[in-house]
């Protein structure tokens, strides 16, 4: 792609709260979306993600009273998707996750897992202090699930679709609802954010952000 755009791409992208009902995002280009998110680069590798497609009128009726940031979203949008981050059952250096994803997906060397995995137990216990709480292993988790949210919508800006994502929910409302509906193990997953795609109703509001030099610094 030319640099001009790349540009236009990230400009035309804006939180959109509103879909057009009438158009439906075609198969391919959904496909496409969601493999950038699959594609997606996380920390070690190690893919602390899922991705729920919610295509159920049952299930956004039942999540819509939960999801007050979603109001106008989950009634429009072509697609919803919800991210769920994995807990420490998945994401502790030595659940059985981590030990078989480094054998079984990277396909890494005996050796390599073992040196691999020290360094994977050391950054957790020391360096970024992940197993001081549940919470912050989930929230670290978490993290590298926002990697792949801005690479689905880049893409689908890209391809002139609209998106707009979603925190402003009640998680454990929408926890509760997935639990009971889509048969989510709360002990080894929770909901990262949501994130809504189709294509715009209005105009959006002309974009506006910091100048360069209020956000980047050369030291």
């Amino acid at each position: 792609m030319k640099r001009d755009d790349i540009l236009a791409a990230y400009n035309f992208r804006h939180a959109c709260k509103s879909f057009d009902s009438t158009l439906s995002i075609n198969t391919d280009d959904f496909h496409l979306i969601m493999e950038t998110a699959r594609l997606s680069p996380s920390s070690f590798g190690f893919e602390p993600w899922k991705f729920l497609v919610v295509e159920s009128p049952a299930l956004k009726e039942e999540l819509k009273p939960v999801t007050w940031g979603g109001q106008g979203q989950i009634p429009t949008a072509s697609k919803i998707v919800i991210c769920l981050a994995r807990k420490t059952p998945y994401m502790k250096h030595d659940s059985d996750y981590i030990q078989n994803f480094m054998s079984d997906i990277q396909k890494l060397p005996e050796e390599i897992v073992t040196m691999k995995g020290g360094f994977f137990k050391k950054f957790q216990e020391e360096d970024f202090k992940l197993l001081e709480s549940e919470r912050a292993l989930f929230d670290w988790s978490c993290k590298q699930c926002y990697i792949a949210l801005g690479n689905m919508m880049t893409t689908a800006a890209m391809l002139g679709i609209d998106s707009c994502p979603m925190e402003g929910f009640d998680r454990d409302g929408v926890e509760a609802i997935l639990a009971k509906n889509a048969g989510v193990d709360l002990t080894s997953f929770g909901v990262a954010y949501m994130v809504a795609f189709g294509y715009r109703e209005n105009e959006p509001m002309e974009k506006t952000r910091q100048g360069k030099e209020s956000v980047i610094e050369v030291v």
